[in-house]
């Protein structure tokens, strides 16, 4: 008897489906996430007392979280550092008015060197009308509420 030889066949495999299996995963995946990133940081005002301003349309506004994190017109900084925080503001005050104000909003119990730190970058772009932002205290706020009423 004689055998017959059976020639070499390599065997391989067929990536095409193992590819289509990878993208309709990653099409998933990228659907099923959720890319919003919370860019708000959350602070508790001091309190004081005294007149609420008008809202204006000219304001930079400034906030420090109890961390001291800082972000310029709603977008968080990377870093904690004077120049970002420079840099920061010299990018808003060039789409702003000439007249511009700055507001400083600061978490109640952030550090007193992340709100001179504000100011000092504020003073160094050219900044020079700068206001705090605070809410009334708990028992005025209840007080005026029952005169309004």
């Amino acid at each position: 008897m004689a055998r017959r030889r059976r020639g070499r066949h390599e065997s391989a495999i067929d990536l095409a489906p193992l590819i289509d299996v990878v993208f309709l995963l990653l099409i998933f995946f990228m659907v099923s996430t959720n890319f919003v990133r919370e860019s708000q940081l959350r602070i508790n005002l001091p309190e004081a007392t005294g007149v609420p301003n008008e809202d204006r349309p000219d304001i930079i506004e400034l906030v420090v979280d109890q961390g001291g994190d800082y972000a310029v017109q709603g977008r968080l900084l990377v870093d904690h550092e004077l120049e970002t925080l420079i840099t920061a503001l010299a990018e808003a005050k060039k789409r702003s008015p000439e007249d511009v104000h700055l507001t400083i909003t600061a978490d109640a119990n952030a550090k007193h060197q992340s709100v001179v730190r504000a100011m000092d970058a504020a003073g160094k772009v050219g900044l020079v009308r700068i206001s705090l932002t605070t809410q009334q205290p708990a028992t005025q706020a209840t007080v005026q509420d029952e005169r309004d009423d």
